[in-house]
């Protein structure tokens, strides 16, 4: 556990620091910022025919009411946490990226529904658009990367749950595990 720990905190530590310059915000964080705008427009756009994205905006045509994706908001900041953490916990590399891939995806969707959601819920009431962006997606998006990490981690076997063969944890000396108690 303390290997894990030091692994994430050091990667998470890496990771943000990379992020922060210069040219990952110019040629990664922009795009993945104007990426999610499009892609909540678009959905929006179903609805609504009148939204329109620009850049990291996503704005009603009449003027009434935007939202601007910034740095926080845009799932970058969740996802490198995801990463860090699927990165640190003992897994075949072959797990980790599918992990990754599937895990960015699950806390991007709902991102975009964050998105979305603040959209819809800025034009009813601006009270009501700060609390839920500041305090109940927050906690979602984090939430999302804790479920996403803890389900990968359970159908990831590690190295201290399972044998090479994958099978379950046998007991002292290669002898197998007692069978549980019946119910």
């Amino acid at each position: 556990m303390l290997r894990f720990l030091a692994v994430f905190i050091a990667l998470l530590t890496l990771m943000f620091g990379v992020e922060l310059t210069p040219w990952a915000q110019a040629s990664l964080v922009a795009p993945w910022t104007d990426a999610v705008a499009h892609t909540a427009t678009a959905l929006i756009h179903l609805f609504e025919p009148g939204v329109r994205a620009h850049g990291n905006v996503v704005g009603a045509s009449d003027g009434s009411f935007a939202v601007s994706i910034e740095a926080g908001c845009n799932g970058v900041e969740a996802t490198l946490v995801l990463i860090a953490a699927m990165v640190a916990w003992p897994a075949s590399w072959r797990r980790r990226a599918s992990g990754i891939v599937i895990g960015t995806i699950a806390v991007q969707a709902l991102n975009v529904v964050r998105v979305v959601s603040l959209f819809y819920l800025g034009q009813w009431s601006r009270v009501a658009f700060e609390w839920a962006h500041l305090y109940v997606w927050q906690a979602l998006i984090m939430l999302d990367v804790l479920v996403v990490w803890l389900l990968w981690v359970r159908w990831s076997p590690a190295g201290t749950a399972h044998d090479r063969s994958g099978g379950p944890p046998s007991g002292p000396a290669g002898t197998p595990p007692a069978p549980a108690p019946a119910a």
